[in-house]
């Protein structure tokens, strides 16, 4: 079998791993290796044409874009969504 080494890995990331490997009761290469197999196994599929699909995220407002920005600002200055986030990617 082949020899696979990652180098650098971040050591906020690491521990995330080191943490989900335990949960599952798997090693970290074992956790590593299911990862690599699920990712492979489910390609995401790709849009032929990508910027119709972005064009469907958009919106007609009458709103300036000051105005829009300073409503998202106030509704995540008030969300408690973020609240318990560890940081990992941030």
């Amino acid at each position: 079998m082949a020899v696979l080494q990652v180098r650098d890995i971040d050591d906020t990331l690491y521990e995330a791993l080191k943490t989900l490997a335990k949960k599952e009761r798997r090693s970290i290469s074992q956790e590593v290796i299911m990862m690599i197999e699920s990712y492979i196994s489910n390609p995401k599929t790709t849009s032929v044409d990508s910027t119709e699909e972005f064009l469907n995220l958009s919106w007609i407002s009458d709103e300036s874009a000051d105005e829009i920005i300073s409503d998202l600002r106030k509704q995540r200055k008030n969300s408690k969504r973020f609240e318990n986030h560890n940081d990992l990617f941030d």
